[in-house]
């Protein structure tokens, strides 16, 4: 294992419950990482996808191929500026779900990189079940600067219906 779950919490900013991915097993800089995603029935969403019949829900898996592809990308930035970075999925092409994934099974997440050109990154992601392919997809996603999000835009606060200034 190259990375367990406290390491990769010092990169990537998601937590409990909705970090998806438990370790890191291999990883080529800027090339491709492979992650895997112990799958318990502990998780909150078998409460309601199914009641009787628990299978993971095909986004979160989307979710953790996302997760693992931008694990690689942000040890690419300096661990001071990481903090001040975010990723945003920008588009999900060739989407394909070809089995369910269920309480008990482990996820092996391994994402390409197809390529990377300033902020904007196209990654090749596959979740695999004991060699068996579960889901793949087409990720495109956008680093972004957390400031930028948290700056509120006067523009938008002036015209907000009910907004006094008294």
């Amino acid at each position: 294992m190259i990375l367990d779950t406290t390491e990769i919490q010092r990169i990537l900013p998601h937590r409990y419950p909705f970090l998806m991915v438990d370790a890191i097993e291999e990883m080529e800089r800027v090339k491709r990482i492979v992650g895997i995603k112990n799958v318990t029935i502990n998780e909150s969403y078998f409460q309601g996808h199914f009641p009787g019949k628990p299978i993971m829900p095909g986004v979160l898996i989307i979710e953790a191929m996302a997760q693992t592809g931008g694990l690689l990308l942000l040890m690419e930035v300096s661990e001071r500026e990481r903090e001040k970075k975010l990723l945003y999925f920008v588009a999900i092409d060739g989407a394909r779900f070809r089995r369910p994934v269920v309480p008990g099974e482990q996820l092996k997440l391994e994402v390409k990189v197809i390529s990377w050109r300033g902020d904007f990154c196209k990654l090749d992601g596959r979740a695999t079940v004991n060699g068996e392919l579960a889901a793949e997809a087409i990720l495109m996603c956008k680093m972004v600067d957390r400031e930028d999000l948290e700056k509120p835009k006067a523009a938008e606060q002036m015209s907000t219906p009910g907004n006094s200034r008294d």
